[in-house]
């Protein structure tokens, strides 16, 4: 199955598993009519509205480069990411408020145990599917399938430490920390919201590859670019999972247009191999405009 195949299969199936993870907690906290349980099912709705909003945009994200968007669709994930994260937000604000009201009012929990077990058995199968979300996001660049499994992932450790702690205010009989739990959940998903977006609105904001990329992406062209004088001017941006890469190209003034071309073929020919979702542009010059002196061996950077 091609990555393109894999990426829709696995939004589609994110949402049955939204909902089926969202119908045993909610269950759990009817049973049991704890807030900190009903902070986690809330945090559920959000990732069964994240998951259709991220099926949505990689759908659009798939789509070919048309005559309105010549460079592609590849940002239309981070619309999907930057919803999660305003949902992450929503939901926390409304955890704040039952958290409030079970302060000034604390109750005694009904059947906590069979709760918690149910709750358990949801947390199993969301670590179970946002492993697989996060390892096939980061290895196809896919932000929408990252961002979900990244929320996911936090659903889970969210749900550990409201077991824990309920298991300790059942052993304790304290009952305020049903709803002190509910506040952590809520900061805790807060904190994560914020990253959310903030990871998202950098994708839009076109955020060039980290440095540890940008040195293997210049190691290559080096390597590739034998009968240039230079290479100056590199720029990259990411823009969901393709890496636009643009540089130029210096070369002696004499050189023919179709020995250059040659050159620029070896050299996108590498980075393609290497970052099989680069998009390389390269601007050939004539060597008046290299920034470097003659006599270097290799093709080095200005």
């Amino acid at each position: 199955m091609d990555a393109k195949k894999k990426i829709q299969l696995l939004s589609i199936w994110s949402i049955p598993v939204a909902f089926c993870v969202l119908g045993l907690k909610y269950v759990a906290f009817t049973v049991t009519g704890s807030v900190a349980l009903y902070s986690d099912a809330l945090e559920s709705i959000v990732n069964v509205i994240a998951a259709i909003a991220a099926w949505w945009a990689i759908r659009v994200s798939h789509k070919p480069a048309d005559q309105n968007h010549p460079y592609g669709h590849h940002k239309a994930e981070y619309f999907s990411a930057v919803l999660e994260g305003v949902l992450i937000v929503v939901a926390a604000l409304l955890i704040f408020r039952e958290a409030w009201g079970a302060f000034r009012a604390p109750r005694m929990l009904e059947q906590p145990w069979i709760g918690l077990a149910i709750n358990g058995a949801a947390s199993v199968i969301n670590v179970f599917w946002a492993m697989l979300l996060i390892r096939v996001g980061t290895r196809e660049k896919s932000p929408a399938l990252l961002a979900d499994g990244k929320h996911i992932m936090t659903d889970v450790i969210t749900s550990v430490g409201v077991v824990i702690g309920l298991v300790a205010a059942l052993a304790t009989g304290w009952e305020v920390l049903d709803p002190l739990l509910a506040v952590i959940v809520a900061l805790n998903i807060l904190w994560q919201g914020w990253h959310v977006i903030n990871s998202s609105v950098q994708g839009l904001m076109d955020v060039g590859v980290d440095p540890d990329e940008t040195m293997r992406i210049r190691d290559i062209i080096s390597a590739n670019a034998g009968g240039a004088i230079e290479v100056h001017d590199l720029k990259t941006r990411i823009a969901g999972r393709a890496t636009f890469i643009e540089f130029h190209l210096v070369v002696a003034a004499e050189m023919k247009v179709g020995d250059a071309h040659v050159i620029c073929d070896r050299v996108e020919d590498a980075l393609k191999a290497t970052i099989p979702s680069a998009r390389v542009v390269i601007h050939v010059e004539p060597e008046n405009e290299a920034k470097l002196p003659k006599g270097t061996a290799a093709v080095p950077f200005a």
